[in-house]
């Protein structure tokens, strides 16, 4: 049952099968348009009939039936078109259902990556291109496209030469939307990247408003943005004037043409080779075959963005449908392994931490000390999952963590980043990870654990507190003890915390101590990244990182005390690999600078 379930679940993901979907509506789409511009010939032979039988016959009940014939065929075309429109909005509509929040998922993992999270978000504005195309006036242009030979053959059945100057008009008419294509396709890449760019410096100067306004710097910001968005809105006027432009000629070119098809009937009624009704025909009928290449070309720029759009979106979900869902392993119980894992930073590629091995067992607690820039938090966020390892692997109970799907090994991992950052919903919903169905006992058990239970019932609404954006309403101890709930919410075998201790008072240290030794208690593993020494008094081994190394590894009495005999290398002992003296005194001074 669950294979089949991933099974479908992968098959929804596949770019190919989303696709296949949309073809079909596509088809009917085209049949559709096929009965539209069929019955736009209506007006055509309206004029000559009238032109030629009723004007000529002088009959009244002639005219009225051709109008009322009329008037039903336009009825008729109109309800077509409706669908039309119809049917293109609920494609929009369904494929952002289908791949926004495939989009969003992708969003959520680039910035693990190197990606800034103004490109990160760049896929969902994909997914709002894309819908916002399909309910324009563009789909149904491109829709028209294949059936002007239609309107070529009535105006070549009404005399060779019409049809030959209406062929020409469409030839020029298609090589002005080439050429724009041609033209717009770079301009369009670069005004994204230019409009990336500017909103990823926004972005940066919101989230550091506070530090920009204190500290007075704030029109030398705006005057960097000002810059960033010259560069945006030079390559958008240029892009802007090359479709104007090319929307203007293709607009005087269909008036030149339509005139010229007026003269070149009156001269063939002249010579008697074209009847009165003839020439109103042709024009009508050359004016609606011209039509959709104009509103191709009004239309080209954003039918490109739309591409564009469209086809990061398909390597997106493709992307997504090729990873394979590993299979559910049992929880883990009995240990941490790091195999010499080297790590290098997803945006730059610069290696940041180099072969490091340890391993941990079940009940033990390790805190990683070293100067600022040596490594720690590289090795937290390789511990867990956050960036892969170039080399190495991170093993719980000996499975890789790919090995667990990303849903499963989160409930056995907690994990307290440096900066706290809580999500737009409840004090709840924060601690228990928005889980869609709440356990209160959980999420009251995680509270007490981390010591914030008491202050957050004394909250006007306790538990449904609402924080809003980044949570801003409470102090940065507050939002770091709930930070810690989280991370402890569930029970996780591995708790990962980064500086647990940065914004706390002695009453959130006890408390974080008191943690860590639950979590000791209970067979759990956590690890602390700590420049206090208060974050280690629940720690039983220590390990040191410097200049992306492991400097030293073993039992805390002996990393505090280098003088000491070393430990028989093996569980919970110091890595084998190691130069023992020389890495425990490095480790010893290190740790007498950091706790001073």
């Amino acid at each position: 049952m669950a294979s089949s379930a991933r099974l479908t679940e992968a098959r929804k993901r596949d770019g190919a099968v989303l696709t296949q979907d949309f073809r079909r509506v596509a088809l009917f789409l085209f049949l559709i348009s096929g009965l539209i511009n069929i019955l736009a010939l209506t007006g055509s032979f309206y004029m000559l009939q009238v032109y030629d039988r009723a004007l000529t016959s002088g009959s009244v009940q002639t005219l009225a039936a051709l109008s009322v014939l009329a008037i039903g065929l336009y009825l008729f075309q109109g309800g077509f078109d409706i669908i039309r429109s119809q049917v293109l909005v609920r494609v929009g509509a369904r494929l952002d259902k289908d791949i926004a929040p495939l989009a969003h998922r992708v969003a959520i993992d680039m910035p693990r990556f190197g990606f800034s999270s103004t490109e990160a978000l760049e896929r969902g504005r994909d997914v709002d291109t894309v819908r916002g195309f399909l309910g324009s006036q563009g789909p149904g242009a491109l829709f028209d496209l294949p059936w002007i030979p239609l309107y070529l053959a009535f105006v070549y059945f009404l005399h060779p030469w019409l049809g030959a100057l209406t062929l020409a008009g469409a030839v020029v008419l298609t090589l002005l939307t080439i050429a724009s294509e041609i033209l717009a396709r770079s301009l369009s890449t670069s005004s994204r990247q230019a409009a990336i760019t500017r909103n990823a410096m926004a972005d940066s100067h919101a989230r550091n408003a506070e530090v920009v306004r204190a500290m007075g710097f704030s029109s030398r910001a705006v005057a960097r943005f000002d810059q960033s968005n010259r560069e945006h809105l030079e390559l958008q006027t240029r892009s802007s004037d090359l479709s104007g432009t090319f929307g203007a000629v293709a607009r005087v070119l269909r008036m030149i043409l339509q005139s010229a098809i007026l003269g070149l009937g009156a001269f063939l009624t002249i010579k008697g080779e074209l009847s009165a009704g003839a020439i109103i025909a042709a024009s009508v009928a050359s004016a609606r075959a011209l039509a959709p290449v104009d509103q191709a070309i009004g239309n080209w720029r954003s039918f490109v963005s739309a591409r564009l759009a469209f086809g990061r979106l398909r390597e997106t979900v493709v992307a997504l449908s090729k990873a394979v869902e590993p299979m559910e392993l049992p929880a883990p119980n009995r240990s941490l392994k790091v195999d010499r894992i080297t790590v290098a930073a997803p945006g730059s590629g610069q290696v940041l931490l180099s072969e490091v091995s340890f391993e941990i067992a079940a009940g033990k607690a390790l805190g990683i000390i070293g100067p600022s820039g040596g490594g720690k938090t590289t090795l937290v966020r390789a511990l867990t999952g956050i960036w892969p390892c170039l080399r190495g692997s991170v093993r719980l109970d000996g499975a890789h963590l790919e090995q667990w799907p990303e849903e499963a090994i989160g409930r056995h991992l907690g994990y307290l980043p440096q900066e706290v950052s809580l999500l737009d919903a409840s004090i709840g919903e924060n601690i228990s990870r928005l889980a869609t169905s709440l356990d209160p006992a959980a999420i009251v058990a995680a509270a007490t654990a981390a010591g914030i239970h008491d202050m957050i019932v004394k909250l006007p609404d306790g538990y449904q507190t609402q924080l809003g954006p980044q949570g801003t309403a409470l102090s940065a101890g507050q939002r770091q003890r709930i930070g810690l709930a989280r991370a402890l919410y569930g029970n996780p075998f591995l708790v990962v915390l980064d500086e647990p201790n940065a914004n706390l008072d002695s009453e959130g240290e006890a408390a974080l101590t008191r943690a860590i030794e639950a979590v000791r208690a209970r067979g759990g593993i956590a690890i602390v990244v700590a420049h206090r020494p208060s974050a280690l008094a629940a720690v039983d081994l220590v390990a040191v990182i410097q200049a992306g190394k492991l400097a030293g590894f073993g039992p805390k009495e002996t990393i505090l005390n280098p003088g000491q005999k070393q430990p028989v290398p093996g569980e919970g002992a110091a890595d084998p690999r190691l130069p023992a003296a020389s890495g425990l005194d490095a480790a010893g001074g290190l740790l007498r600078r950091v706790t001073a």
